[in-house]
């Protein structure tokens, strides 16, 4: 989904047939500001979609911005100022802070990560466990805060997984088949493929033909082992029971990348707060 028509059909969400608690109680004509802080520290983002919001709502809106995605915050920074009609601000408020407190939320946990493994190669991805239709923010979110993107849904890689593969009748008969099928409909499409085993990890390396091996809920010490096996002919990945205590000791390993889905589906997000500007 595109990002104006997600910020299109938030607003529809919210907004319905019109704002009438603003429409009901303030003048169309009154001109304001509106002043967004953060109640928290962390790292910033949303700013961008949030002044998307604003001029879907009235083009005519202002926004003064203090703060970029991806800087540190503070509690009580201000972050931006948007200027215009009341209305308008008030019908934007809740959509701008939607979008910008679960990104801001999103690329303040994935800053603390990344900063768990600085000194590796290793490198962060996250995962397609998002909240449905609010995907490509929230991707958008986790490179903010330094992660990097997996595949973005099911349709611009091919990963197979644990059902995949037995649903299949092993791995072989998975590569291949996987193979064969892009062969057939001329796509070009990386091929991942998941591990439980060293024994599987030794299989996917004999056959060959694909671009990832996924190590998955395999110790650090099991990860050296396989990496030894794999010798550096894939790109390595591992995922699953991964936790802030461990994930140096993975990183260490020398294993490419990293996977966690804790990156956008458990996650707090970051308090933020639009306040009016009384002129006096």
């Amino acid at each position: 989904m595109e990002l104006k028509e997600l910020v299109r059909l938030a607003l529809e969400e919210d907004l319905g047939d019109g704002d009438h608690s603003s429409l009901a109680s303030i003048k169309p004509e009154t001109q304001a500001k509106g002043d967004i802080y953060a109640k928290e520290d962390g790292i910033l983002a949303g700013v961008e979609v949030a002044k998307m919001v604003f001029q879907q709502v009235d083009k005519d809106l202002e926004i003064k911005l203090f703060k970029n995605d991806g800087d540190k915050i503070l509690k009580g920074d201000l972050v931006l100022q948007v200027n215009g009609r009341a209305i308008s601000i008030l019908s934007a408020e809740r959509t701008v802070l939607n979008f910008m407190q679960r990104m801001s939320g999103i690329a303040t946990a994935t800053h603390n990560i990344v900063k768990l493994v600085e000194g590796t190669n290793c490198k962060i991805l996250d995962t397609r466990k998002t909240t449905a239709c609010n995907r490509v923010v929230e991707k958008m979110a986790v490179k903010i805060g330094g992660g990097q993107n997996h595949r973005f849904g099911l349709f611009d890689m091919i990963m197979l997984k644990d059902n995949h593969i037995d649903y299949a009748g092993g791995i072989k008969n998975a590569i291949e088949r996987t193979n064969n099928y892009l062969k057939e409909k001329n796509k070009s499409l990386k091929i991942e493929v998941e591990t439980r085993t060293l024994d599987d990890v030794r299989e996917v390396v004999e056959i060959g033909t694909v671009d990832r091996i996924m190590l998955d809920n395999f110790t650090p010490s099991q990860i050296v082992e396989a990496l030894k096996i794999i010798d550096g002919k894939f790109e390595t990945e591992a995922s699953g029971n991964i936790t802030h205590d461990n994930i140096l000791e993975y990183a260490k390993t020398g294993v490419d990348f990293i996977s966690s889905g804790a990156l956008t589906h458990q996650i707090k997000s970051l308090d933020l707060s639009l306040k009016a500007v009384i002129d006096v």
